[in-house]
């Protein structure tokens, strides 16, 4: 695996010539955030390498992951009157999400501060993002356990977040344009505000019944996916159409427009088949590490979505890792096995190979991430997690200069 190359030609040509280009009109971006970071980033010192402050936010998502998932592995904690999550738990968690928000806003100014603004960190930043937006919801689960939130739906929901997530880079691979979301500000804030509702009032505040009989759970999965059909997916279609109308953008014609949308709407169908025909009902044997699987897949794809949009090149219909995946569905939802060799595929089998297929597809997700990183920095002859000597004699040249 070492030798494999995960960037071609034209996708290098492509980052030589890229400019980043976005849009923010969320008032609470615009003139609560975007204030408060430009003050906070001076305060860190200049010798920091931006790519360092993505990182740190995106483990903090993962400490997040990881400390809510050993105390309720099976999102069975908030079923019981004495839910074994500890009130400390959600206090770090919440902390946690701000802490990643305020440094996910806090990079890009550290990088115009330092001039080390570049494709690389940009897509070091959403690539990362696309994997936390798989985890967030998952730990977020927990609030509400599997008897207000049966793992059926919160299939539904982890899709309606890639769904969110994916459709603005589908957006900015057609206009040119990264449109910032106005439900991304908000969200970030009411998750972190419900973990801290969770520490001082308990985990069992999720279960009341509100009107017409709706839990918390309901009104959870009625605002998120509302938030996307009002609040986004239309002003997204009339970002692109307006593009083409406009002759703005990059006027792919129109299967090429949708290519985007193919190798997603795979992965959803081969994990919907699975979701409710396996034999076993692995998503409610195993729906963490399903889910983490999903989403690991989920931030392959979009990754390299991301990669074709910022080198404008042609994105891909299939994700190869999807393969084993397909392969794990024949075997796990139809009966030909049985039939093959007489005997059925047992619970415990199944649950290995959901183990197993995860670790396979983490790995190579992993070694995708830190091969196109390791592409681009020998490319631009930088370095990921440091601000080269090269870069600093230019920031002296410049303060020099306007001295």
């Amino acid at each position: 695996m070492m030798g494999i190359k995960y960037l071609s030609q034209a996708h290098l040509k492509g980052f030589e010539r890229y400019k980043y280009n976005s849009i923010d009109t969320s008032y609470l971006s615009v003139y609560v955030m975007h204030p408060l970071w430009n003050n906070c980033v001076k305060l860190l010192p200049k010798w920091l390498a931006p790519n360092i402050i993505t990182f740190i936010g995106f483990l903090l998502t993962v400490v997040n992951f990881l400390l809510i998932a050993y105390y309720d592995w099976d999102f069975t904690a908030a079923n019981n009157e004495e839910n074994t999550i500890p009130s400390w738990v959600w206090s770090v968690a919440a902390v946690n999400i701000l802490l990643y928000y305020n440094l996910d806003g806090m990079d890009g100014k550290q990088a115009r501060r330092t001039g080390t603004s570049g494709p690389l960190g940009e897509l070091f930043d959403h690539g990362l993002d696309s994997y936390s937006a798989g985890l967030i919801p998952i730990y977020m689960f927990s609030l509400f356990g599997t008897d207000d939130l049966p793992p059926i739906r919160m299939f539904s929901v982890l899709w309606t977040v890639f769904l969110n997530f994916y459709l603005t880079h589908v957006e900015k691979y057609n206009t040119g344009i990264m449109f910032l979301p106005w439900a991304y500000d908000v969200t970030m804030w009411g998750v972190s505000l419900t973990m801290f509702i969770t520490t001082l009032l308990g985990p069992s505040i999720w279960h009341y019944r509100i009107f017409f009989d709706l839990s918390m759970a309901n009104m959870f999965e009625f605002v998120l996916i509302g938030s996307g059909i009002i609040t986004s997916h239309p002003i997204i279609l009339k970002n692109i159409y307006m593009s083409y109308k406009n002759k703005t953008g990059k006027m792919r014609p129109i299967l090429e427009a949708v290519r985007p949308l193919f190798a997603f709407l795979w992965l959803f169908v081969i994990t919907l088949i699975w979701s409710l025909y396996s034999r076993n009902g692995i998503i409610n044997l195993e729906p963490r590490i399903l889910f983490l699987l999903f989403g690991t897949l989920f931030s392959n794809i979009a990754s390299r979505l991301i990669v074709a949009q910022m080198s404008d090149t042609r994105c891909d219909a299939f994700n190869i890792l999807m393969w084993p995946l397909v392969a794990t569905v024949a075997i796990s939802c139809f009966p030909w096995y049985k039939q093959l060799w007489g005997v059925d595929i047992a619970a415990d089998t199944e649950r290995w190979i959901v183990q197993a297929l995860t670790i396979f597809v983490t790995i190579a997700h992993l070694h995708y991430g830190q091969g196109v990183v390791r592409e681009m920095c020998d490319h631009f002859n930088i370095r990921c997690f440091k601000i080269t000597n090269t870069v600093r004699a230019e920031q002296e040249l410049q303060q020099n200069a306007t001295v």
